[in-house]
């Protein structure tokens, strides 16, 4: 084994969720915690495994020929996922997200879809369902994600420039193939798209303003997410972060923008609009603008490990209670005192302390463990 491995059981450490099945919760459609915080959005991972190599998501001196990634065995099956996801919805979530490792190395994902597709929210609605893709496998995957009941999809791309583009991924992948997973995935109506741009200052920051030149204009909602301290293994350092203000001072330097409200509670990005009509854009700025106080999402892991924060560094074990032979009533109940427990906000007391630099601080579960 290479000495960059990170054991999964040390990325994925979880507490026990059984003592909590037994303290009858029954959902009631609002769940909140501590800090009065509703669930309403969750991201499952589907998958721990992706083909990409991003240096700030799964750097390849790590996730290398010898990383052992989780058995098929261990990893929650369609049914469980789809139960959970019920679960989930009777306590008020109404937004399911689909994310990896990419997702869509998963096979036969559109079972799952279907499956999820389905569900109820307890007025009655379908879930708001989407997955969020690096876009190498839409192109050949898009309509039959369409035909199976997902309804739009969100696509990384870190910029249009081929050799940035090959570099970042760091696997040689071409972005032409990505920009036509972007053009099939508009034809098989998986929208309204959203393109997402993690910026690292220093390596892709030119690509800023020809990202936003293409996409406006088409439909499609760019957004530039700011470089996060996320897990241990990408080397995070402040100085490579640009904060949004940055970014959108140089876009509107080109296309005046207008602040935009925004359209949930929750919502991550801070939007603008282009003056002249154009479309939007928007930015995520977890490292600058911490928005912990609104936060309303969980993750689920690929195995069942629930995590109440993307900067956590242990989850809840659900899997137990799933193949033990837990009721509905007793995982409900978990999931219940889990969130009601939940007083999470590490974006916040960064802002008030300043980031971990030296290593002290209890390793984080990596990005490509529960999605972004």
């Amino acid at each position: 084994m290479s000495q960059h491995v990170i054991p999964v059981s040390e990325i994925g450490r979880a507490r026990p969720a059984t003592a909590m099945a037994n303290l009858a919760l029954p959902a009631t459609g609002v769940l909140l915690d501590r800090l009065q915080r509703p669930l309403t959005d969750l991201r499952i991972s589907v998958t721990d495994r992706c083909n990409f190599r991003c240096s700030y998501c799964m750097p390849k001196e790590v996730f290398d020929k010898d990383y052992q990634y989780l058995p098929h065995s261990a990893l929650l099956s369609f049914e469980e996922i789809t139960r959970l996801a019920r679960l989930f919805a009777a306590h008020g979530v109404h937004k399911v997200r689909l994310t990896g490792g990419e997702p869509l190395l998963r096979k036969n994902l559109e079972v799952l879809i279907e499956q999820l597709a389905a569900l109820r929210t307890p007025d009655g609605q379908p879930l708001d369902l989407t997955l969020t893709t690096n876009g190498s496998l839409l192109a050949r995957k898009a309509r039959a994600l369409k035909a199976a009941g997902l309804r739009r999809v969100t696509i990384s791309l870190d910029g249009l420039d081929d050799v940035t583009f090959r570099s970042m991924n760091d696997v040689d992948f071409p972005v032409a193939e990505v920009l036509a997973g972007i053009d099939a995935a508009k034809a098989a109506g998986l929208g309204p798209i959203k393109v997402n741009m993690v910026v690292k200052r220093g390596t892709n920051e030119q690509e800023i303003l020809p990202m936003a030149r293409h996409f406006r204009g088409t439909g499609v909602a760019l957004r530039f997410i700011e470089y996060m301290d996320v897990g241990a293994t990408n080397g995070w350092r402040m100085d490579e972060v640009l904060p949004s203000a940055e970014v959108v001072r140089r876009i509107a330097e080109e296309f005046p923008l207008v602040p935009l409200e925004a359209t949930a509670p929750g919502e991550t990005a801070q939007r603008w609009a282009y003056q002249d009509g154009g479309g939007e854009i928007g930015v995520i700025s977890s490292v600058t603008q911490a928005f912990c106080h609104d936060c309303n999402r969980a993750r689920l892991s690929t195995e069942g490990k629930l995590y109440l924060c993307l900067f956590a560094n242990a989850g809840h074990d659900l899997r137990p209670l799933l193949r033990g032979g837990a009721s509905d009533e007793q995982i409900t109940s978990a999931i219940g005192h889990i969130w009601q427990s939940r007083s999470d906000r590490y974006s916040e007391l960064r802002a008030l302390r300043g980031p971990d630099t030296d290593g002290a601080a209890p390793r984080r579960v990596e990005m490509s463990y529960i999605g972004g």
